[in-house]
């Protein structure tokens, strides 16, 4: 299945205006907004948030599998997809972080 075709499958994200991504010691890392160039990745992190609780290694790992194509042009191209790098290195590591959704008004 394509990344198109993945986002087409998850649940929708108009509620939310960003998603806060919190380290270990409580510190927001990243945020992913949405916004044109973010939304899938919203999808994607939100997804996975409901799934796993948090992103976890495992939950990095499935993010890997639902990016599809990207995923691989991501490990050819570092930098190229920050929201892929992220998951990259969560599951090289072995980290955790915690997800904090902010709603749109």
């Amino acid at each position: 299945m394509t990344f198109a075709e993945t986002l087409k499958t998850l649940p929708g994200v108009s509620h939310l205006a960003a998603l806060n991504l919190i380290d270990a010691s409580g510190v927001v890392v990243a945020t992913v907004e949405n916004k044109p160039g973010q939304v899938g990745s919203l999808a994607i992190y939100n997804h996975l948030a409901q799934l796993y609780g948090a992103i976890t290694l495992e939950a990095a790992q499935k993010g890997l599998e639902l990016y599809g194509e990207h995923a691989e042009e991501a490990r050819q191209h570092p930098g190229k997809h920050p929201s892929i790098d992220r998951l990259i290195g969560l599951a090289e590591r072995g980290e955790t972080l915690r997800v904090k959704q902010v709603f749109a008004l």
